[in-house]
């Protein structure tokens, strides 16, 4: 089971977090078959996890993780819709933290 931000439970659906990844990859040159493997390498995680409810967010930054080493843009992308940038002050702070790791 996964808690949404709202407090609401329900069942993992993979359906659902590899259609958040299409589209942060969208016109990207990502294999399906990548995608794929990424929501299945997530999902064996949770089913690995001793606890049985597990928040989105921490899906969500797992995802984000393993998107960062994959494409800086599609990491970019799922990143402005995970974390709600309101502004583009938010979009840009995210992307220095990204160039700074970058170079370093």
């Amino acid at each position: 089971m996964v808690i949404k931000k709202d407090g609401r439970r329900e069942k993992f659906d993979r359906q659902k977090v590899l259609g958040g990844l299409l589209k942060a990859c969208e016109k990207r040159p990502i294999p399906m078959t990548r995608l794929a493997n990424l929501v299945d390498e997530i999902e064996g995680l949770l089913n690995d996890s001793p606890d049985r409810e597990i928040p989105t967010s921490q899906i969500g930054e797992l995802l984000m993780q393993r998107l960062q080493v994959l494409d800086k843009i599609a990491y970019v992308r799922f990143a402005s819709v995970y974390r709600d940038f309101q502004d583009e002050d938010a979009f840009f702070n995210e992307m220095k933290t990204l160039m700074r790791q970058k170079r370093g």
